[in-house]
């Protein structure tokens, strides 16, 4: 048994939490508890539940040069993240049985929980798919991306149907290569990337993609929404809809400093539309906030924009970053609860997840609101050991907790320099 003491709940409210860190779960939340086994002083910290990351590539297997499951999930921890949702973009893609035995098994030196989401592709086995523990579909691609795994508008809807048949939300990366804008292929500036693949393409995709779902009753969900019309659009119709941490604190501007280490899928806007992506999530038109943690090494992005690969980390510095500007108010800390873990537990069926209340499961994340720190790469546990974010300032967790379990732990440490248990991750939907 554990005793968490006078910790500041999201609301506000002070309450000890006990846990039963045997059966995983918080047994009791209230005022002035009996003490029962191990307890932790939390007065002046804030507990909040684990963020659930939507939105992984953990890159294995096949790329685990750039990342594995201990490198990503040591990153997830200390981050706050207690739960993380692997795309199906690797070598060999998952998009069978045989393919997502293969990552399940990788998958079990997680120190986090996971999720495995299903690909699609003209090879694509959905039977298999769905008789394993898939959370979802998807990210399916309407364009191309990591993996070459972008389809066409039939076997979109062929998979939506499927998925609606076994009661699974489709994860959608929207961008229709129609409108990609070829003239800026002529150029060799890092904003052409942004230039090349326009806002337009994104909300003609995701209005697409909305209707199909529609049409299909199947559940849409919109991931890396990088333009206030794209979150529009998805809200318009009957889909959910995610952001990332770079899309809403880096724009076109950036690319300055970045360079071709700016590059990712959807690319980076114009600092008018980062503002008004930034407001969608503080006034609630906006679901989830998850990664799209995608890392290369220093290597493969040191090239020309067109030629370097897409993606960036960010599973480590989401919550940090969020958490932050919660202490400067522009968000509330019951917002940044909703973004990370109860709209993600609500949205992809993890009922057990996503609060701090009695009954769930206890994924808790410990924070002194106060304890500021600049994030810099060399800190990061990511095996790509850089971050877009460099020089920003983030609110780093003290603990992080997986069903009562201690699997980081700053607490005693240098800044990022935190303890890692010994918990191994378990499949969400087990």
């Amino acid at each position: 048994m554990l005793t968490i003491r006078n910790a500041t709940l999201a609301d506000g409210r002070e309450r000890d939490v006990r846990i039963d860190t045997d059966a995983g779960r918080i047994t009791g939340i209230g005022s002035s508890l009996t003490e029962s086994g191990e307890v932790i002083d939390a007065s002046g910290k804030l507990l909040l539940p684990g963020m659930i990351d939507a939105h992984v590539h953990f890159r294995e297997p096949g790329f685990s040069h750039k990342e594995t499951w201990e490198t990503g999930s040591k990153s997830a921890a200390a981050g706050g993240v207690t739960t993380v949702v692997d795309q199906p973009n690797t070598d060999p893609p998952t998009i069978d049985g045989e393919s997502f035995d293969q990552k399940a098994e990788l998958a079990a030196e997680s120190y986090v929980d996971y999720g495995i989401n299903g690909g699609v592709t003209a090879d694509w086995d959905p039977e298999e798919l769905f008789d394993r523990p898939t959370l979802a579909l998807g990210e399916v691609f309407l364009a191309d991306s990591t993996g070459d795994m972008g389809i066409e508008e039939d076997l979109f809807r062929e998979a939506v149907q499927a998925a609606s048949d076994n009661y699974r939300v489709v994860t959608v990366h929207a961008e229709e290569a129609d409108l990609f804008d070829r003239e800026a292929r002529a150029r060799d500036d890092p904003d052409a990337w942004s230039a090349y693949r326009t806002a337009e393409a994104e909300e003609a995709a995701v209005e697409r993609a909305v209707e199909i779902g529609e049409e299909e009753n199947a559940r849409i969900h919109v991931a890396h929404t990088s333009t206030p019309e794209g979150v529009d659009a998805a809200k318009a119709g009957d889909a959910t809809c995610e952001v990332t941490p770079h899309h809403i604190f880096l724009s076109r501007d950036d690319y300055s400093r970045l360079g071709p280490f700016g590059r990712m899928n959807p690319p980076l806007r114009s600092e008018k539309r980062r503002k008004k992506l930034f407001e969608r999530v503080a006034d609630g038109t906006v679901d989830i906030v998850a990664t799209d943690h995608a890392p290369h090494t220093r290597e493969e992005k040191d090239a020309n924009i067109w030629d370097a690969p897409s993606g960036v980390p960010g599973v480590e510095t989401a919550l940090p970053l969020l958490l932050e500007q919660a202490r400067k108010e522009n968000l509330s800390y019951e917002r940044v609860r909703d973004l990370t873990a109860a709209n993600p537990a609500d949205i992809f069926g993890l009922t057990r997840r996503g609060k701090v209340e009695q009954g769930l499961m206890a994924d808790l994340v410990l924070v002194d609101p106060d304890a500021t720190r600049e994030i810099r790469g060399e800190d990061l546990h990511s095996k790509c050991e850089w971050t877009p974010f460099e020089g920003m300032t983030g609110v780093f967790p003290e603990l992080t907790m997986v069903r009562g379990n201690v699997v980081y732990d700053a607490r005693e440490s240098d800044a990022g320099q935190g303890e890692f248990g010994d918990t191994e991750g378990r499949n969400v939907r087990t």
